[in-house]
């Protein structure tokens, strides 16, 4: 009995000691503290490299790297997208590795002089972004009737063609330059950097070594002086096409271009000028003191996707 009666008592001062201990912490007052708050980082371009396209008109996969805008995972809207070309002998990682893309293009954007767009960088190996002569590697055609769909249902584009640029430099220039004069239907603008164009001297006179393993299989087989000039050179010419190609569809796109004044190629991109200014077909065009190098890619790009946003713009 005596140990029933304590094993009540001691029960009952538990529950009354519990009580005051709950009346004793809601009667203190809320802690304070002078210690910095946490920061919250502001949302990062995500950069994905190493995603393939399974190219049925290659017969191959197609590598490409994408720079998303920082909300893009937080967000349910569409986007502009610029198609960005590396030059000659690199691949779809030259722009972020030597010419810094994701940084200028977190740059441009946190400060408010880029809007939030898709940057598209596909690997085109040497095929100057073209179909050869023999049809047997038609990335052109690949490029057009597969990659940039594939683009527009994996991410969310803006699917008009004011909303979709074409960029790129050296080769990429002149692959830029030459989807856009046989697209113009699916590129509001076009920036070019140091763009890989030629006169049909420069073709003819190219070194027979030179010509062989770099243009031979692109344009004619290994030939020599105007051999060379046939007429699927003269239909994948940048600089033929400037002379040649309907006025109304030239006027569709919004041109740039820019080229080193100690580039091997300026007098080649001056001539281009030229021609585009005898046909009043209105374009920007750009000199700067610089030659074929990353620092001159890479102090251009802001101002060329500058250029190209302006048409995402109403």
């Amino acid at each position: 009995m005596l140990r029933c009666l304590f094993i009540c008592l001691l029960a009952g001062y538990s529950l009354t000691g519990m009580a005051q201990s709950r009346r004793r912490l809601n009667a203190m007052p809320p802690v304070t503290t002078s210690a910095p708050m946490p920061v919250m980082t502001a949302p990062q371009p995500h950069l994905l490299e190493g995603i393939t396209h399974n190219s049925s008109l290659l017969n191959r996969g197609v590598r490409y790297s994408v720079i998303l805008p920082p909300d893009y995972y937080t967000s349910n809207r569409r986007y502009p997208v610029v198609y960005l070309l590396h030059g000659y002998s690199d691949d779809e990682t030259g722009w972020t590795q030597f010419g810094e893309a994701d940084r200028i293009i977190d740059e441009g954007v946190r400060k408010g002089t880029l809007p939030p767009m898709i940057v598209v960088m596909p690997d085109a190996g040497v095929t100057w972004y073209m179909n050869d002569y023999q049809n047997k590697t038609r990335y052109e055609d690949m490029f057009v009737t597969e990659f940039i769909p594939h683009i527009d249902s994996t991410y969310r584009t803006r699917t008009k063609r004011e909303f979709r640029g074409i960029s790129g430099l050296s080769m990429g220039g002149h692959g830029a330059l030459l989807l856009a004069m046989h697209h113009p239907d699916l590129f509001g603008s076009c920036a070019a950097l140091s763009a890989a164009v030629f006169t049909d001297k420069d073709i003819i006179n190219t070194p027979e070594d030179r010509y062989n393993n770099v243009f031979s299989f692109l344009f004619s087989g290994p030939v020599t002086g105007e051999a060379r000039l046939t007429a699927h050179y003269k239909r994948n010419s940048p600089m033929i096409l400037s002379m040649s190609a309907p006025e109304n569809d030239l006027k569709k796109i919004r041109w740039y271009l820019d080229c080193g004044d100690d580039d091997f190629l300026s007098a080649a991109n001056a001539q281009l000028h030229m021609n585009l200014l005898d046909r009043k077909i209105p374009h920007e065009y750009r000199v700067r003191d610089g030659a074929h190098t990353w620092s001159y890619w890479r102090t251009g790009l802001s101002d060329a996707l500058n250029f190209i946003a302006t048409s995402f713009h109403r």
